[in-house]
């Protein structure tokens, strides 16, 4: 399989993960392990209809663990501030449109970055993802970017895998995940700087997982990335020096959720995630016996 990278053509060796999971046969990198009965997993709160149709992204607001949301493409170019609980605490009209607005992820000096990088038909052209900062995030600044290995728009059906839904920021850098929509279940990781400007992504890592990633966050302590599937929430140990899916990998099970469309890390184990009805849903770590 044939992968572009920096524009030209490197070939990629793919690798199958296990069927637990929703993943398929493993190929040398290790399987996803279950890790059902290490995380209790609960509804803590719901966002209301009349604040917020369907929460599409969440990062984590403060350390009280209020959140930043907003809504999908289409609806109002805003972001909600509110509790773990779903209450709104602040709306925040921003001068942008909300073509399709993906995903939220934040830097270490408190920028925000809004993915608007939805992509049903793979076919566009306008790419951008926004940083906000200032007071009330009055300051935006834009990161447009394209895939390397997309040159038609759309592409064949089968080759559709340009849609994104999922990033995480990290040492000024911002790493996307695909939602494919195209022949197989391949997610593809690319790479973007996280600074204003033209850019073109890098690719850098792909595993094949069957079902969209529909969110992601990276933990404080940068050691775990979640990947947020329908049915699903996939943890990623990262290892220095190595490819993020070389790393290993753990799948929590989330049968009862719905469509899950944002999750966030309140801490370096637990983490906080919503599905489409703006259920919010929090999976805390068990802790070992005797402690």
């Amino acid at each position: 399989m044939l992968f572009l990278l920096r524009d030209k053509l490197f070939p990629v060796l793919v690798f199958l993960q296990s069927v637990i999971c929703g993943c398929a046969p493993d190929g040398g990198r290790g399987d996803f392990s279950q890790v059902r009965q290490d995380y209790a997993v609960r509804q803590i709160g719901r966002i209301s209809k009349t604040v917020l149709i369907e929460s599409s992204g969440f990062a984590l607001a403060n350390d009280q663990g209020d959140l930043w949301t907003h809504g999908d493409g289409g609806t109002a170019a805003s972001l909600y501030k509110v509790t773990p609980q779903g209450d709104l605490l602040q709306t925040l009209k921003l001068p942008l449109v909300n073509i399709d607005w993906e995903d939220l992820t934040r830097d270490d000096e408190g920028h925000l970055y809004i993915g608007d990088f939805g992509n049903n038909q793979n076919k566009r052209r306008n790419l951008a993802i926004y940083r906000l900062s200032g007071v009330n995030f009055n300051q935006v600044d834009t990161i447009q970017f394209r895939y390397p290995d997309q040159k038609e728009f759309p592409p064949r059906k089968d080759e559709r895998n340009f849609d994104c839904e999922a990033f995480y920021y990290r040492q000024d850098s911002l790493y996307l995940f695909t939602k494919n929509r195209g022949k197989g279940n391949w997610v593809k990781m690319y790479g973007v700087p996280a600074r204003p400007g033209y850019h073109v992504a890098t690719l850098l890592d792909s595993i094949k997982i069957n079902t969209w990633i529909t969110g992601a966050d990276l933990s404080p302590d940068s050691r775990t990335v979640a990947l947020l599937g329908y049915g699903h929430v996939y943890l990623i140990e990262r290892q220095p020096g190595r490819r993020l899916f070389d790393g290993r990998k753990s799948c929590l099970p989330i049968p009862s959720s719905g469509q899950t469309e944002a999750i966030s890390f309140i801490d370096n184990e637990n983490f906080v995630f919503s599905n489409e009805k703006g259920r919010i849903y929090q999976a805390t770590r068990k802790k070992p016996k005797g402690q």
